[in-house]
């Protein structure tokens, strides 16, 4: 589920829970149905469907728009206790790993309310496809390490350690790890979340 230790501590093999169920059972219990959630997150009822199942596994920006329709953290949803701190050293940080393609998960900050961004670090596997996004908020990502083929509306832009890019996520976005090693992708986002129902 999470990790306390250093992030290079951390076992790329262990196994990516499952959190399809407790997404359903907090779901079910604000009364809300698969089509509320989609509205609130810009999602598909069909994914949303197939992450519950835990045939398909959100990106963690996707948890967190279902997160936020479920009136709830993504710590709060997977149990994780994180204690607030403005400062974060590198062996404190939060990790979590997410779905069959086992993308790592470096959280660099708790947060804290009325936070405006999210940053985190995310390893990818060679070859991994981004699920298709669009929504409101906007991205910036630094490549740390690794190839990306970036798509972005009708654009494609390769990119190599170093390069970056920041966007208006209101704009069809998806990438692809290229190459035969893993990416390392710094990542700051905006994640509006919309609390209740549709």
């Amino acid at each position: 589920m999470a990790n306390h230790g250093s992030p290079a501590s951390l076992n790329p093999d262990q196994d990516a829970p499952n959190y399809g169920p407790v997404i359903r059972q907090r779901r079910k219990a604000l009364g809300m149905t698969l089509e509320d959630v989609a509205k609130a997150t810009d999602l598909t009822i069909g994914f949303l469907s197939q992450v519950e199942r835990g045939i398909s596994a959100p990106s963690l920006s996707s948890f967190q728009r279902i997160a936020g329709a479920l009136q709830t953290s993504l710590e709060q949803l997977i149990k994780v206790n994180e204690p607030y701190s403005e400062y974060v050293s590198k062996d404190a940080r939060q990790t979590y790993v997410l779905g069959k393609s086992k993308r790592l998960y470096e959280k660099l900050g708790p947060g804290f309310s009325g936070a405006l961004t999210y940053p985190c670090i995310v390893h990818r596997p060679a070859g991994h496809v981004s699920e298709h996004m669009q929504h409101d908020g906007e991205v910036f990502c630094y490549l740390l390490s690794g190839k990306l083929e970036y798509h972005l509306d009708d654009r494609t832009f390769i990119m190599t350690a170093g390069d970056s890019i920041h966007h208006d996520t209101a704009k069809p976005h998806y990438s692809k790890v290229l190459g035969d090693e893993e990416s390392v992708e710094l990542w700051v986002s905006s994640t509006p979340i919309s609390h209740g129902k549709s």
